[in-house]
């Protein structure tokens, strides 16, 4: 990993950090209480264990975020920056873990909005990874991409429901650009974690809109629908990376 995949990371992070603990965002719809949660608080617990499932999961990211950063690709001239844009999305999952477990720990607004926030620019990678794949690094495009992700969460300060509208736009970019590049770079294993990373997607926004109403039946009354919709996040996190890394060989592959 490189010490600019760190920079590149490390500078819209605290940007967004500084930013977030203004008063900028003071009207911006968030949960701010447990009551949001369906799990239920455990007293006798510390803050940072408060909710020992949802809080516990947070680990998930880092450790898939580390397990990706191990995962060594060639960063020769052919791969047009793979490597190199694969760390950054590493690192990306690295940050966001402890962004949702302090939100959980502290309930405060600023890494609330942080939490939203930094979804969008996660999901814009995707693109940035694909036009790697499909035309190479550009320094330009990914400086677009990301400055437009990361402005877009201004709608949230003119609509309650501005994150959802830029968090869905996201998402169907993401997959659009995914489905492009497969038809351009793809093989049977990409299509699968393809259809597996979509079928996470869609398994973390149902069960984590359906997590107070899943709470009435047992079974996830512990591991409830929002613990359940981080492991789905964390699962399309992983098969997304697996994903573009086969796409990054097969595009490798054929340059030669």
């Amino acid at each position: 990993m490189t010490m600019s995949a760190v920079a590149h990371l490390l500078v819209p992070f605290l940007l967004c950090i500084a930013l977030a603990n203004t008063h900028i965002f003071d009207k911006v719809l968030v949960d701010v209480t447990y009551d949001h949660y369906a799990e239920k608080k455990v007293d006798d617990l510390p803050a940072f264990l408060a909710m020992p499932f949802n809080c516990l999961i947070n680990s998930g990211y880092i450790i898939l975020g580390i397990y990706w950063i191990l995962q060594r690709m060639s960063d020769s001239k052919n791969s047009s920056g793979a490597a190199y844009t694969k760390d950054v999305f590493a690192l990306m999952a690295v940050a966001y873990g402890p962004v949702q477990w302090v939100r959980l720990a502290t309930l405060r607004r600023a890494p609330s909005v942080l939490d939203q926030w930094f979804t969008l620019p996660i999901f814009a990678w995707v693109l940035v990874w694909c036009n790697v794949i499909e035309q190479g690094w550009s320094s330009r495009y990914a400086l677009m991409v990301e400055s437009c992700s990361i402005l877009s969460y201004g709608l949230a300060l003119f609509h309650d429901r501005g994150f959802e509208v830029a968090l869905g736009f996201h998402v169907s970019c993401a997959v659009f650009k995914g489905v492009r590049a497969q038809m351009s770079h793809g093989d049977t294993q990409s299509m699968r974690y393809l259809w597996l990373a979509v079928l996470s997607c869609a398994g973390f926004v149902v069960l984590k809109l359906l997590d107070h109403s899943l709470a009435e039946y047992w079974v996830f009354q512990n591991l409830t629908g929002h613990f359940w919709s981080k492991v789905c996040d964390i699962l399309q996190f992983h098969y997304s990376f697996c994903f573009l890394t086969r796409l990054s060989e097969n595009a490798q592959k054929r340059s030669l």
